[in-house]
């Protein structure tokens, strides 16, 4: 089975944590995940920024590390990421802010990514949400 994930909430929240879980056992369960989309607050997941307290668990990095071991498509809607300011090199030197928070595996990019991967999809999977 293809997936596309949808992630709408922030790291913090327990939604979070389950889509994490979800994509790990789809993976593990010899499926795949066509991509991996951050909207809403679920953008904070790919800010390098996120400070957890050392007894809970850190869902961006485990994110990240996620996304770079199974090498996934993992995008950031750039809107809601701009409106947040979770911002790449680019978009931070185009704003003139001082620093960037997401690097690599993230890409920024809009809903049209989301769009293409509902259509090569089986399934569409959304965490979180207003």
């Amino acid at each position: 089975m293809k997936f596309t994930i949808a992630l709408f909430s922030p790291p913090h929240a327990p939604s979070s944590r389950r889509a994490l879980r979800f994509a790990q056992a789809a993976i593990a369960g010899g499926h795949e995940i066509v991509r991996l989309f951050f909207y809403q607050d679920g953008v904070h997941s790919a800010s390098g920024n996120v400070v957890n307290a050392q007894d809970e668990l850190d869902v961006p990095r485990e994110w990240r590390e996620f996304v770079q071991t199974h090498q996934l498509d993992g995008v950031v809607c750039i809107a809601a990421a701009l409106r947040r300011g979770v911002l790449n090199g680019e978009e931070a030197e185009r704003y003139a802010r001082t620093a960037a928070n997401v690097q690599a595996p993230w890409e920024l990019s809009g809903l049209g990514q989301l769009h293409e991967a509902v259509q090569m999809a089986d399934r569409l999977i959304c965490f979180g949400g207003p």
